[in-house]
C-alpha cells in the first residue's frame, strides 16, 4: 500500500472509472489520516512523476468538464440522447476490450456474472440514460453542480446498505448537500417546475444519475477487491451496452450521418475516446503516483471547467438559483468528504 499526504492508496486501483462521482469512494472506504489543504498540495516539491500525474489529473479535470457542453452540442439536433449512449457504451466497450486482450487475460467466475450484470444496468444504462436524457433537457453548469452530489448519494447508500456510520458533521453534509439539489431542481423552490419546465425535469434526470451510480459503487465494491479495475469495467459496460440496445437502436439508426459537419463527428470521438477511455487510463496512471486526497481536489475543478466552457461557448449563464445551490452541494460534500473533529 503506497501511503502519501492524505488518504492510503492501493497498489491496485479500486473504482473503475474516476470523476466527480467516485470522490465517494474514498470518503467511505480510505483509512482518513491528518488532513492536507489545497495550498499545502501546491506546497509540496514535485518529482518528475509527480508532476506527470498532476498534468494527468488536471487532463482529466479538463475532460470532464468539457464533455457537458460537447456532449449537449452533439445532442442538440444530430444524435438523439438514446442513439448517443448507445455509441458511447459500444465505443467504449471496444476501446476497453482491446486493452484487456494486450493486458490482461483475467477471467470472471461464473458466481460473480450476477453482481456485474446488475452494475452493468445501474453504472451504464440507468446511469447513462437518466445523464444524457437529463443533460439535453438541462444547462451543462446545472448538470455540473448536481453531479457533485454524489459522495452524499453513496454515502446514504452505505449507510443503509453497508451499516457505514454517519458522524454528526455528514449528517449536516447530507442536509446541505441535497437542499441545494433540491434548490436547483425545483429552481428556486417552484414545486410546480418540476412539471412544468424541461430545465427541472432534466435536473431530476441527473440526479437520478447520481444516485444510479452511487447504487453501482456499493454494489461492485465487493468486485473491487478480487479482481483488476479493468476486468470490471469491461464487463460492466458489456453488460450496460446489451441494456442500452434496445432504448437506443432506433435513434442510432435514424442518424443522417452523411450530413453531420465534421466538428459533432470530432465531438462524439471526443465523448467516446476522451470521456470514456483516455481518462479512465490517466486516472489509473495519477492514482499510482499521488493520494487521493489529491484527487479529490482535482475533482472540484470539473464544475469550474464545465461553467467556463458553457459561458464560452454560450450554452449557458450564471443565475443567483444556480450560485446559491452550489455554495450549499459543495459545503454539504465538502462536509461528508474531508471534514474532520
Amino acid at each position: 500500500m503506497d501511503e502519501t499526504h492524505g488518504f492510503p492508496i492501493r497498489a491496485r486501483p479500486c473504482i473503475p472509472l474516476l470523476n466527480s462521482k467516485t470522490l465517494s469512494f474514498y470518503t467511505l472506504h480510505a483509512k482518513p489520516t491528518p488532513s492536507i489543504s489545497f495550498a499545502e498540495i501546491l506546497a509540496l516539491p514535485l518529482s518528475s512523476k509527480k508532476l506527470y500525474a498532476h498534468a494527468a489529473l488536471f487532463a482529466v479535470a479538463l475532460i470532464y468538464g468539457l464533455n457537458y457542453s460537447i456532449a449537449k452540442d452533439v445532442m442538440e439536433g444530430y444524435v438523439a440522447p438514446s442513439g448517443f449512449i448507445l455509441i458511447r457504451a459500444l465505443g467504449a466497450t471496444s476501446l476497453f476490450w482491446l486493452l484487456s486482450a494486450f493486458l490482461h487475460r483475467e477471467k470472471l467466475a461464473q458466481k460473480d456474472l450476477l453482481r456485474v450484470a446488475l452494475g452493468g444496468a445501474l453504472g451504464v444504462a440507468i446511469n447513462q440514460l437518466f445523464f444524457f436524457n437529463g443533460l439535453h433537457l438541462t444547462t451543462p453548469i446545472s448538470a455540473s453542480v448536481i453531479m457533485t452530489t454524489n459522495p452524499i448519494m453513496v454515502l446514504i447508500l452505505s449507510t443503509i446498505a453497508l451499516r457505514v456510520p454517519l458522524s454528526p458533521a455528514r449528517i449536516i453534509g447530507i442536509a446541505l448537500g441535497m437542499s441545494g439539489a433540491l434548490f436547483l431542481i425545483t429552481r428556486g423552490g417552484d414545486l410546480s417546475s418540476l412539471f412544468t419546465s424541461d430545465a427541472a425535469l432534466g435536473n431530476l434526470f441527473i440526479l437520478i444519475n447520481a444516485l444510479s451510480y452511487a447504487a453501482y459503487l456499493v454494489t461492485v465494491k465487493p468486485l473491487m477487491g478480487r479482481y483488476k479495475a479493468l476486468t470490471v469495467i469491461k464487463w460492466v459496460f458489456l453488460f450496460g451496452t446489451l441494456y442500452v440496445l434496445p432504448f437506443g437502436y432506433t435513434q442510432l439508426a435514424a442518424v443522417d450521418w452523411g450530413n453531420m459537419p465534421p466538428f459533432i463527428a470530432w465531438e462524439i470521438v471526443f465523448v467516446v475516446v476522451c470521456t470514456t477511455f483516455l481518462a479512465y487510463l490517466l486516472n489509473i496512471y495519477a492514482l499510482k503516483t499521488v493520494s487521493s486526497t489529491t484527487v479529490s481536489f482535482y475533482i472540484y475543478l470539473q464544475p469550474l471547467v464545465a461553467t467556463l466552457a458553457a459561458l464560452a461557448l454560450g450554452k449557458d449563464q450564471l443565475s443567483f438559483v444556480l450560485l446559491i445551490s452550489a455554495a450549499l452541494i459543495f459545503s454539504g460534500v465538502y462536509m461528508v468528504s474531508f471534514y474532520k473533529r
